[in-house]
């Protein structure tokens, strides 16, 4: 493997970097020549209907055009990253001017400092070791174990949810009726998900479920769905262990990097939302990673195919995993292997996409593209929109990143890792952070960047993917044990704080209130199996295996009243808006010929219809 070096004396081979640099200075020059001929505001999203990006594309060409001759006299490397440090603090001087927050100005500045550094010593060009080192069993057991207590505490946490009546109909409510369609007719079909049988693939394409299928085919209760997804998220401790191994970490390192993920805040807490697909992201990308970096085709194509099942825009990941092989490849000259197996994944996951989300706008309910509300500008409803956004204002995603809800969100994702996905001057590794930005900061959708729901779990993998190779790089492995040692500390500090309140009252519930508990389950076993049945949020879990279900919140009157059974929380006043409160519903059931048949006093109350 040859070892390239980026410097202002030794010119790059191949000069893949050289055209990278030349093309982001031209588009930084470009987009800050249009913000300082048309000032816009950050804030909202009508400055960006009045950015022209015919004005942007023409000068980033003309830009780009003569670097290229005058680097063909020179060697304008230098200079060159010196100017996108300059260029970049004359944009972020007129940003903030025209919209000023501490946050941003904070954002700006840790940016403008990797610039510097860039500036200053280049891009690290140097052969990335991808060495396997000893096993040693005992680290690897410890690594295990941990594994284990984790699979039990999520475990514990959310089967006691499923146990207390914790549980809404969105989400959990949806896949525990869904797993049961699954079980007797094969297909993913509700009643509960948009009041009328439905494919719940017609609302999000997620035929990963099926792989468990089987494990709950032998226990069909809701309960199997959550200890399913608990070895579903502890398992991504596998991948993670070969690929500190395969970059060359020991195996003590390699312990605190599984521990490290073990006690991520995100990763416990984004269970606290009950069962989803994402959570398969994180152990599928990881092998992703693993296959890319063994040159592996089989184990590549596994986790790539795997990873798409999981979810319409899972494709995001394999997209920007590809970008990011096939920048590495090309700057750093590696061979076939990472252009083939780049050029493989980025086809496979844009024609995903395209499938799927074109099937969503034909027969679904399309693609979800109001949590991009802060960016789309142009009233298209379309994804590409907010990539346009991001190319003709960048400054507009920077401020969005950093809007003041969202500080917590970064210091609980980045501070348990130290910091460490991003100390590189491996600068296309900052490729793989497009998901942590585009997914979890850059949405107004306020649980995207909240550890306590599930759409962390395709970034938690790029940033832990990140920790793994800087911390490889650091070399030493006294380095690589203070640095990960301290990230476990502060982990841990992050867990007990955040996830652990948050998890512990559910068992407390279920031991404290166990007599209430299995009175509510008496009284629903009334209910007969075969029997069609609408009920409130926290009811429908329990009442999922049945092939009509129906939430009266959201049931049409139609619905609602064609059922034999309606169970009612009679503290659920949100539920009755529609019909002038819990007593407005009870005088149109009894009008109906529904009869109260049953109920707990002052909790519950439960109608057949006569």
């Amino acid at each position: 493997m040859k070892i390239l070096y980026e410097s202002s004396k030794i010119k790059t081979a191949g000069g893949t970097a050289d055209w990278i640099r030349r093309a982001v200075l031209s588009w930084l020059a470009a987009v800050t020549l249009e913000t300082l001929v048309n000032p816009v505001s950050l804030a909202g999203v009508e400055g960006l209907a009045e950015v022209s990006p015919g004005r942007i594309a023409a000068v980033m060409a003309a830009v780009f055009a003569a670097l290229w001759l005058l680097s063909r006299r020179t060697n304008t490397g230098r200079w060159e990253r010196w100017a996108i440090a300059g260029v970049f603090a004359a944009l972020t001087a007129r940003s903030l001017a025209a919209s000023f927050t501490w946050p941003f100005l904070t954002a700006c500045v840790l940016v403008l400092a990797v610039l510097v550094v860039y500036a200053r010593r280049g891009w690290d060009g140097r052969g990335v070791r991808v060495r396997p080192v000893a096993e040693d069993r005992r680290f690897a057991l410890l690594a295990a174990a941990g594994a284990v207590v984790y699979f039990l505490f999520v475990s514990v946490w959310t089967v006691c949810r499923v146990r207390s009546f914790s549980t809404p109909t969105y989400d959990f409510g949806i896949f525990a009726q869904m797993f049961h369609s699954m079980k007797t007719t094969g297909l993913p079909i509700t009643t509960v998900e948009r009041d009328g049988a439905l494919s719940h693939f017609a609302v999000h394409v997620s035929p990963i479920y099926y792989l468990l299928l089987p494990f709950y085919c032998l226990v069909p209760e809701p309960e199997t769905l959550q200890v399913l997804q608990a070895a579903v998220l502890a398992s991504a401790v596998i991948p993670l262990w070969k690929l500190g191994r395969l970059h060359g970490l020991n195996p003590p390192v390699r312990c605190l990097l599984c521990g490290a993920l073990l006690l991520y805040p995100a990763y416990a807490g984004g269970t606290s939302y009950d069962i989803h697909e994402n959570a398969f992201l994180t152990p599928l990308i990881l092998w992703l990673f693993y296959g890319l970096d063994r040159k592996s085709g089989w184990i590549t194509a596994v986790a790539a195919v795997l990873t798409l099942m999981v979810k319409e825009d899972a494709a995001v990941y394999g997209a920007v995993i590809a970008l990011w092989l096939l920048v590495k490849t090309l700057a750093r000259r590696e061979g076939k292997w990472g252009l083939v197996a780049g050029s493989a994944l980025l086809a496979g996951s844009l024609l995903w996409f395209l499938g799927v989300t074109g099937y969503l706008a034909r027969s679904g309910d399309g693609v979800m593209t109001y949590r991009y509300s802060n960016f789309i500008y142009d009233g298209s409803g379309s994804l590409l929109s907010v990539v346009k956004a991001v190319l003709i204002l960048p400054m507009k995603a920077v401020y969005e990143c950093v809007d003041p809800e969202k500080l917590e969100f970064i210091a609980l994702t980045l501070l348990p890792l130290l910091g460490l996905p991003l100390v590189t001057r491996r600068y296309e590794r900052y490729i793989l952070l497009i998901p942590y930005v585009l997914v979890n900061l850059m949405s107004d959708y306020q649980y995207q960047h909240s550890i306590f729901f599930q759409y962390t779990y395709g970034s938690t993998a790029c940033l832990f993917y990140l920790t793994a190779v800087n911390a490889a790089d650091l070399r030493a492995e006294k380095r690589q044990i203070a640095a990960l040692g301290a990230a476990v500390c502060v982990a841990a500090g992050c867990f007990g704080a955040q996830v652990v309140p948050k998890a512990v009252k559910y068992p407390g519930y279920c031991v404290k209130y166990a007599g209430y508990y299995d009175e509510l389950r008496r009284l629903l076993a009334q209910i007969p199996e075969d029997a069609s049945a609408a009920a409130t949020t926290y009811y429908t879990t329990y009442l999922s295996g049945r092939e009509t279900l129906y939430d009266v919140r959201y049931a049409s009157k139609e619905h609602l009243l064609e059922c034999e059974y309606i169970v009612l929380s009679v503290t659920d006043e949100k539920s009755y808006k529609a019909y002038g409160g819990f007593e407005g519903l009870t005088d149109l059931l009894e009008r109906e010929g529904y009869q109260l048949i049953d109920g707990y006093e002052g909790k519950m109350e439960i109608y057949r219809r006569a």
